[in-house]
């Protein structure tokens, strides 16, 4: 069981642990139950999260528009809505098994 993700109709939602001020930007494995993802970005101004869809936008190649945060904007543990991306694409994309 993949607690870290579940599969919808046509989307997939994934928990993410971000972790901000880092000095680079990338996911860095799976930690219980959230994708762990380091951020150069500080957590102020939103600018967290901007790094947060874009780094997903590059690693999964799907428009930002399809990268939605549905809970935990101002919280390190966010849930997120990932649309046009099967659970195969997005492990290949993150280097998980």
């Amino acid at each position: 069981m993949n607690a870290w993700f579940s599969e919808k109709d046509d989307f997939l939602t994934i928990e993410v642990k971000a972790l901000p001020k880092a000095s680079r930007s990338e996911v860095a494995g799976v930690e219980g139950d959230c994708l762990k993802v380091r951020l150069k970005a500080a957590p102020v101004d939103g600018e967290a999260n901007g790094e947060l869809i874009n780094l997903l936008h590059k690693l999964l190649k799907i428009p930002r528009e399809n990268i939605i945060i549905r809970r935990g904007a101002t919280s390190r543990h966010k849930s997120l809505i990932l649309k046009e991306v099967t659970v195969a694409e997005l492990k290949k994309a993150l280097n998980l098994p």
